[in-house]
């Protein structure tokens, strides 16, 4: 169970398994700010205040931001390098080189 005023861990799940492509727009967007709105809270409620799920809850999501966070700075690195590539080749082909 969450603490009062949180997200509930069950809404959150359902959130998760849950396709987009299944949700409406205004759904996505909801969840989006009800999300942001959660981690805010949880990240100004001090430590001793939370309960032991609720620290579960946060670490947990935490852990699954972070891997997100890193797998799209990964796919951002892979899209610059690809995007560098293809302006070389277009570069070459063209005549034109840079200083």
């Amino acid at each position: 169970m969450s603490d009062l005023g949180r997200k509930g861990f069950g809404e959150q799940a359902k959130e998760k398994v849950t396709p987009d492509s299944q949700k409406s727009t205004l759904d996505q967007a909801t969840e989006t700010i009800t999300g942001l709105g959660d981690r805010a809270a949880g990240a100004v409620q001090p430590q001793g205040d939370k309960s032991a799920t609720q620290k579960l809850g946060d670490s947990t999501r935490s852990g699954t931001d972070d891997a997100s966070n890193q797998g799209q700075g990964i796919l951002a690195d892979a899209q610059n390098v690809l995007g560098n590539a293809a302006q070389s080749v277009s570069d070459t082909l063209s005549g034109t080189t840079k200083k």
